[in-house]
């Protein structure tokens, strides 16, 4: 404890727990980032596509409006019937077969829905531009979600 004095052990410590909150508040600051509401989310889509097709300002307006209000429709269906094991029985797997087509078609009828709105703003080359850049998004996102359950 000779060139040790109280004075350098104090300086120390207090280096080590301004590291020890930078670093955490550092961390806490990342998490809160990477997070979107789910509003936030479509709404970034909806600029996005935006953006790719170069819309003007009056159409990219309805646009991103009539884009956020189609996420919100398909978000109240809630998530897609899961697939189930392979160990059930015929009855179990004909109601699990009928939950998924159910779902699929009203996610047919919301994307028909809302072609037609489409349809008063965008040209035809346009809404196919649209639909070939959220389903791009979508597989992104679906990645990037299965990547994360690997590494946990």
């Amino acid at each position: 404890m000779k060139g040790i004095n109280m004075k350098s052990v104090f300086r120390i410590l207090l280096f080590a727990m301004a590291m020890i909150t930078f670093c955490v508040s550092t961390y806490a600051q990342k998490d809160s980032r990477q997070r979107m509401t789910r509003e936030q989310l479509a709404e970034t889509q909806a600029k996005y596509i935006v953006k790719e097709i170069e819309m003007d300002d009056a159409t990219a307006e309805k646009f991103i409006a009539t884009f956020c209000q189609f996420q919100k429709e398909i978000w109240a269906l809630g998530p897609r019937p899961e697939r189930m094991a392979s160990d059930h029985t015929d009855t179990e797997a004909e109601q699990a077969l009928k939950e998924r087509f159910s779902h699929s078609q009203k996610i047919l009828d919301l994307r028909k829905k809302y072609y037609v709105l489409y349809s008063r703003f965008l040209t035809q080359k346009q809404i196919e531009c649209v639909y070939k850049l959220e389903r791009g998004m979508m597989n992104r996102l679906y990645y990037h979600s299965q990547k994360g359950k690997t590494q946990k």
